[in-house]
């Protein structure tokens, strides 16, 4: 299955305390598995964004819909497609 780089925003405000984030990405995850997805890791990171989320779903049309789970719920997120570094490597032998 292809695999997704989300980065996510919490807007200031949108949240009054993290347990409510906590409990609010407990119900994401959950809407991503519905979705067939499977996220493989949740990071909080430093800079100009919050998360970092890498899941694996069957299509880009399936990722898209991931991201609107995540947005529904007040977060900005930027996707992108990830490539494992050892299928770049066969990809760039065959050029």
């Amino acid at each position: 299955m292809p695999t997704y780089i989300t980065h996510v925003d919490v807007n200031e405000g949108q949240f009054q305390n993290p347990q409510e984030f906590v409990s609010i990405w407990g119900a994401i995850r959950e809407d991503i598995q519905e979705l067939g997805g499977d996220v493989e890791e949740t990071y909080a990171i430093l800079g100009d964004y919050d998360f970092h989320v890498r899941f694996t779903v069957e299509s880009s049309e399936t990722a898209f819909q991931v991201t609107q789970v995540i947005e529904r719920h007040g977060l900005d997120t930027k996707t992108m497609e990830a490539l494992p570094l050892d299928r770049v490597g066969e990809l760039v032998e065959d050029i």
